[in-house]
């Protein structure tokens, strides 16, 4: 029987594994991995799947939104959930949202990967369209919502996006108002990250295709691999097949920021990590990423996080930086 309430794949990741969901939760048995998957369908417009699981092995479910009608927006959440490495120690990837036009391929198939962290959110774009007054949208708001063409944009997540979401893990309502609580918040999330969206100063949004995607995210990777070693944008527009203008404007596009003001802010946020869970010293972690002039990795250090790094390891040593 079809529960209206919960989304169909979970409902058929369910019958896959042959267990029950109870209260729109699935606990994955032990013989088939461990974690849970929970999933919501406030109404014909909105709904949610969260998902923290690994399982043995990857399994393929067909696909249940294949012929629905309706131009969606997705929205998924990743590197939200507390994790540790092999020592116990909790890392430290920076939470971030992936926000997207209807899916660019719409293959018949889903595959239910192994290792899974994230919430995702979809919400029809009519909907969304009917809310906000059509004479005052940026362009990327107004091509998301028309939802013509394959677009992906990434957000960092800020503290206050993270508090929301922590209060969607939580769940702290009783069943009867668990529905009405996690819609409240599913939407004040969709409604903040559409306002971070705006700020952003791009006047042409460009289509993208899955090739395209898939290299600029290999850059990003690739950056962030090497903070010590400041991006050439010729040698990775040769590696990404693209002219230094197309990688440049797609790379913005898709993360809110050029490619070495990007690069700056993940060398500092390593910077500030060095400092206080490695306990490095300055000169330490001025060289390790790259700098040859301690002054300038101060200066640097000093305008993106809002102290000097001396100042800033002997505040967290003490305890009193509220991060």
């Amino acid at each position: 029987m079809i529960d209206k309430y919960i989304p169909i794949v979970l409902q058929q990741f369910a019958r896959l594994l042959n267990i029950d969901i109870e209260n729109n939760r699935l606990d994955i048995p032990a013989e088939y991995g461990a974690g849970y998957c929970s999933g919501y369908v406030f109404n014909e417009h909105i709904r949610i799947l969260i998902s923290n699981y690994e399982l043995h092995q990857d399994l393929i479910i067909s696909n249940p939104n294949l012929h629905s009608a309706g131009k969606v927006i997705f929205f998924k959440f990743q590197n939200i959930f507390t994790k540790a490495d092999n020592n116990g120690k909790a890392l430290t990837a920076p939470p971030s949202v992936l926000i997207a036009t209807s899916r660019i391929n719409t293959d018949e198939l889903i595959a239910i990967h192994s290792n899974t962290a994230t919430i995702n959110i979809e919400v029809q774009a009519d909907y969304l369209n009917s809310i906000f007054d059509t004479d005052n949208r940026s362009p990327i708001l107004q091509s998301l919502l028309d939802n013509k063409q394959p677009l992906v944009f990434e957000q960092l997540i800020y503290p206050s996006l993270q508090k929301v979401v922590d209060e969607i893990l939580a769940q702290p309502a009783s069943q009867n108002f668990k529905l009405f609580l996690l819609r409240i918040k599913a939407e004040e999330l969709i409604c903040k990250l559409l306002m971070e969206l705006e700020k952003r100063e791009e006047e042409q949004i460009h289509a993208l295709n899955i090739k395209d995607i898939q290299t600029i995210y290999n850059i990003k990777e690739q950056i962030l691999k090497q903070l010590h070693i400041p991006p050439v944008i010729d040698k990775l527009a040769i590696e990404a097949g693209m002219s230094p203008t197309k990688l440049k404007r797609l790379f913005r596009q898709i993360f809110g920021d050029s490619i070495f003001s990007y690069y700056q802010t993940f060398r500092m946020k390593e910077a500030a990590r060095l400092l206080t869970e490695e306990k490095l010293s300055v000169s330490a972690v001025g060289y390790s990423l790259g700098f040859t002039n301690l002054s300038h990795f101060t200066r640097v250090f000093n305008e993106h996080i809002g102290m000097k790094p001396k100042q800033y390891s002997t505040v967290n040593q003490t305890g009193n930086l509220i991060k």
